[in-house]
């Protein structure tokens, strides 16, 4: 039966409708201008606006989808976006303007409230992919930092009860494909074809619509939280420390101890602190990439085929397990992780808290100068993830004063050191 919340007619957007392109509101990614450059557009209620592949809301666009399948939203609901505006101004820094600085999400992203005021009051759905707001975090470990007398309050950036102040900035990933298509070394024909394929054919303009160059991706965004004042990240007498974090539930959240997750996270935020007491900024971000992006589901197999493989669990197979059920030791591919860096004007991070070579590398590869590395200190290593950190030195994560040779990767890792 039709309701006031859906057509008589289902709408296929493989093809542009008649009379209709996406000219009306070109993207042309780079412009220092937001207006020249073009708000993107994904809505659902008025196709003939849609400038991109994909729908607004990432990973939580199937949840709309079912309030609005279940009656309680109306899918014509443009949202108000009064007061909604970011708590810090954040840029325009230079790397805005650069097509090949920033290609995963919308530097523009969290302006466009303001600077779309009357398209939106025309009723273009244009809605915000970025948001900028206050906050303050507690962590247990925070509160024993202060108890141990690493950390001493200031009621401004810690708090006596442990509160840190933050900035708190919430992205969702918008990809501009033929960018994205050269960060990983891949035609963005390919890489359009390999993204319909491999999505069951879920986009099919990704194969259908060459004219609309940005992706919406159905995936988890990432959080960015800011210790001290956002203005001083460009500014090259402040110093910058610095924790980029893939997301990892169980340990995050729940302290499970067969990994070093919820530690290192600890510790980056203890620095992040530090730093911006000492006049500095601290910088955590959070990515939604659960299980080396291979999802919680492998990630607990994978715990299942360690433990249980004869000898138990043991650094020479870490990664080969990992291998052996989802056919490859690492999904998170960290080439467009430092794009939310660049958003945030950063050109150089005094004291990076990563092991992480990959990690390292898709940073030093983007322009940004690393300073310091700084490994997760040994007493904070949970004793079952003693197998973990091993297995990442010996696979060539960074360890002060010990580089592996390749005799020690092959006894360790039992494999060639090509495969690393």
């Amino acid at each position: 039966m039709n309701t006031p919340n859906f057509r008589s007619h289902i709408r296929i957007t493989s093809h542009p409708e008649p009379g209709t392109s996406t000219a009306r509101f070109p993207i042309r990614w780079g412009a220092s201008d937001p207006r020249e450059r073009g708000p993107v557009i994904g809505s659902v209620s008025r196709p003939e606006d849609r400038n991109v592949i994909g729908s607004h809301g990432g990973s939580y666009a199937l949840y709309r989808a079912l309030a609005v399948s279940a009656g309680a939203l109306n899918p014509l609901i443009r949202p108000d976006l009064t007061n909604t505006h970011p708590t810090t101004a954040i840029g325009p820094h230079p790397s805005w303007f650069d097509p090949k600085k920033i290609v995963s999400l919308d530097p523009f992203g969290h302006m466009v409230g303001d600077v779309f005021r009357k398209e939106i009051a025309e009723g273009v759905d244009i809605r915000p992919s970025i948001a900028v707001t206050k906050a303050r975090l507690n962590m247990p470990e925070i509160l024993e930092a202060i108890a141990a007398r690493r950390l001493a309050p200031d009621g401004h950036i810690l708090q006596a009860k442990g509160d840190v102040s933050v900035t708190k900035i919430a992205i969702d990933p918008v990809w501009w494909l033929p960018g994205v298509a050269e960060r990983f070394g891949t035609t963005e024909q390919n890489l359009r074809r390999t993204l319909f394929e491999q999505t069951g054919g879920m986009f099919p303009e990704l194969v259908t619509r060459a004219d609309m160059k940005v992706f919406l991706p159905p995936i988890g965004g990432m959080t960015a939280y800011i210790v001290g004042d956002p203005a001083d990240i460009g500014n090259p007498k402040k110093r910058i420390a610095c924790r980029v974090h893939d997301e990892c539930n169980g340990s995050d959240v729940f302290g499970s101890d067969i990994c070093t997750c919820r530690p290192y996270l600890a510790h980056g935020l203890e620095e992040a602190v530090r730093e911006a007491q000492a006049g500095g900024v601290g910088i955590i971000v959070y990515n939604r990439k659960e299980g080396r992006a291979l999802g919680e589901v492998t990630k607990f197999l994978v715990y299942n085929a360690r433990k249980r493989q004869e000898g138990g669990d043991q650094a020479s197979t870490y990664f080969e397990r990992t291998e052996c059920v989802a056919g490859v030791q690492d999904a998170r591919f960290q080439q467009l992780m430092p794009d939310v860096l660049h958003w945030l004007g950063v050109t150089r991070i005094d004291r990076l808290m990563s092991m992480s070579n990959m990690k390292y590398d898709a940073m030093v590869n983007s322009g940004l100068e690393i300073g310091e590395r700084v490994p997760i200190p040994p007493e904070l290593i949970p004793d079952d993830a003693s197998v973990e950190i091993e297995a990442k030195k010996a696979a060539g994560y960074y360890a002060p004063g010990s580089t592996p040779t390749s005799d020690d990767l092959k006894k360790t890792v039992g494999r060639d050191l090509e495969k690393f």
